[in-house]
Order: structure tokens, then C-alpha cells, then sequence
């Protein structure tokens, strides 16, 4: 029986010699077995250890717009500043386009530079990406995004102004953070004024909508030169002299109405007497009615007052013409 067992290890010890050199030559290099270890692999152990195996990414900082997502993701809660973590979140899982399901451990919000809030964010600690949905970007920033080959351009709603402009180096469009000069501040809607020459108030806030990183509106400040470069002429001294009796020296002037009145009247004459500064406002229908204005004017400080005009001051207009006296 003894004879019988020996024969029997001695053939089976070539058996086991070629397992382990098998063994050897598929392990890495390097790699040594250890005392005692099993004469066979355990394929199912194996694969399972293999399974848990994941690779590690590094936690993404960078968002990025997706027209196909429902809500925001991101993997990092720290990326937002109000978290929730609650024990059963709405929704549970997101589902990924393989349809697999990815478990969703939080909910937060964030404000990204710029102003733009992201609500209602899902942090899934298995995301390799932070992805913005488009609809409900567009909808809590009350703007829109127009894609081109280059980028994206996130612009207002109502006034169509660029709010920010990312350019894509690759077949992603991310959100970019807007440069340190930017926040500080652009050129303001004055400067702008002055680059394009000096144009008017209506036609700058036309372009308002096209001009870049024209973010501070401070149109309603007075341009020094405009000021001097629209004057006819030069500013009249200050003057102190005052006529010493009423009616000797008298100031007259035409205003013209952008609206014409229900009575039919667009011109008013303006006669302000120099002594009193008593004045007097006569409305007319046309320009050729105020040398005859005029004319009865003279007539009535004759008749109620007793006086005569010695001086008349006004702009030379031709309506004070009178030629045809």
C-alpha cells in the first residue's frame, strides 16, 4: 500500500510542477508567491476582487452646460454653500445614458462668479464632471445661451447684453470664471461715449446690448465736451445792471412746443420785463404772429400803464424782424 501511494505523488509531481510554473509566468514581475500558497487560482475570487477595483478622479472645479440634464450634478458638496444632506433626497438617483443609476446623497445650491445661482444641485459622489442644466440655468438667471462653434454667450433676456463669454477649447462648453480685471469692472457706458464720438443718448443705448463688458450705466452724466462742443456761442457774463424804471428795458424770447396744445398752439412768446421781472406768456399758432404780438404788446403797457418801451433785448430771430412795420 506504502509502494502504491509513493508511485502515485511521483507522477503526480510533474503535474503540479507545470501548474507552477504556469502560475509564474502569468503573475507580474516581480511578483513572488508566498509559503504555502494554494496550488490553484479561485477564478470567482478573482474577478470580485478586480470588480472593486475604481479609479479615483480628482474633484472636478470646472462647470460645464449640458442642454440634456434635468437639474445641476456635481460630486463635491464642498462646491456648494447651503448643502442638505437628507437620509431620503428627491430625487434618489440620477440616470445616466447607459441607463444605469447613479445614487444622490445631497442637494444645495451655489452662486457662481458672476451672479449666476444654481438651485436645486444634486451631488453624486460617482460624477467625473459638475454639469449645469441649461433650462433651469436660463430660468433661475432669467437669461439665455447661444451656442457657436467657439463658445457660448450667456446674455440678459431683456436687453440682450453679453453677462459672460466662454470660449471652448474642447467639444465641452464650460462656464468660465470671468477674469480678475472684469470683476472689477468694464468700461463704463461714458467711456464708450467718448470711443465712439461723442454720440447722443439714444443712439449709445441702442448698442448698450453689443458693446462689451459695458456693465456700469452712468448716462446720465454730463459730457464736458459736448457741453462746449454743441455752444453756438460763448456764455454771457454775469451782469448786475437793472433797469431803474418799469418797461424801459424789456427781454423777449420764442419757445417752440415738441407737442402741439389742444387749442392748436406750438410757439409761446416770452416777454419779461428787466426792472420788474414781471412776465408774460403768449401762445401762438405760427412764428409770423409775433412781430403783431409784439405790436399789441407795446400797445397795452401805452394804454393800462403809460409807458414806453425804450429798449427791446432778444436773440435776432427773424421773427422779431420789423421790416414790415
Amino acid at each position: 500500500m506504502q509502494q502504491h501511494a509513493k508511485q502515485q505523488a511521483q507522477a503526480q509531481a510533474p503535474l503540479q510542477a507545470q501548474q507552477a510554473q504556469a502560475q509564474q509566468a502569468w503573475a507580474p514581475p516581480g511578483f513572488q508567491y508566498p509559503s504555502g500558497a494554494p496550488s490553484s487560482w479561485d477564478q470567482q475570487s478573482l474577478a470580485s476582487s478586480f470588480s472593486t477595483v475604481s479609479l479615483q478622479q480628482p474633484p472636478a472645479t470646472d462647470w460645464y452646460f449640458d442642454s440634456g440634464a434635468t437639474s445641476h450634478m456635481t460630486s463635491d458638496p464642498s462646491a456648494l454653500s447651503h448643502t442638505s444632506f437628507s437620509r431620503y433626497p428627491s430625487p434618489s438617483s440620477i440616470i445616466v445614458g447607459n441607463g444605469s443609476l447613479l445614487p444622490v446623497t445631497a442637494t444645495g445650491s451655489t452662486q457662481l462668479p458672476g451672479s449666476f445661482l444654481l438651485n436645486n444641485v444634486l451631488v453624486s459622489p460617482n460624477l467625473i464632471k459638475n454639469l449645469i442644466s441649461v433650462h433651469q440655468f436660463t430660468s433661475d438667471n432669467n437669461c439665455s445661451i447661444e451656442f457657436d462653434p467657439t463658445g457660448c454667450s450667456v446674455k440678459d433676456l431683456q436687453t440682450r447684453r453679453i453677462l459672460a463669454r466662454c470660449n471652448s477649447s474642447g467639444p465641452l462648453y464650460p462656464l468660465c470664471r470671468p477674469a480678475a480685471t472684469a470683476l472689477l469692472g468694464g468700461p463704463t457706458s461714458l467711456l464708450w461715449h467718448r470711443r465712439l464720438g461723442h454720440p447722443g443718448h439714444q443712439a449709445l443705448s441702442k448698442l448698450t446690448s453689443i458693446l462689451p463688458f459695458c456693465n456700469k450705466d452712468s448716462s446720465n452724466s454730463l459730457c464736458h465736451a459736448c457741453q462746449l462742443g454743441r455752444h453756438v456761442r460763448l456764455p454771457f457774463h454775469t451782469s448786475s445792471s437793472r433797469a431803474s424804471s418799469n418797461f424801459d428795458l424789456i427781454h423777449c424770447d420764442l419757445w417752440t412746443s415738441p407737442v402741439i396744445s389742444v387749442s392748436g398752439y406750438k410757439y409761446y412768446l416770452v416777454i419779461l420785463d428787466d426792472c420788474s421781472h414781471h412776465l408774460w406768456t403768449f401762445p401762438l399758432r405760427m412764428k409770423s404772429d409775433t412781430f403783431p404780438t409784439l405790436a399789441n404788446f407795446f400797445a397795452y403797457v401805452a394804454t393800462q400803464f403809460g409807458a414806453h418801451n425804450k429798449a427791446v433785448q432778444c436773440d435776432n430771430g427773424q421773427e422779431f424782424d420789423n421790416s414790415s412795420a
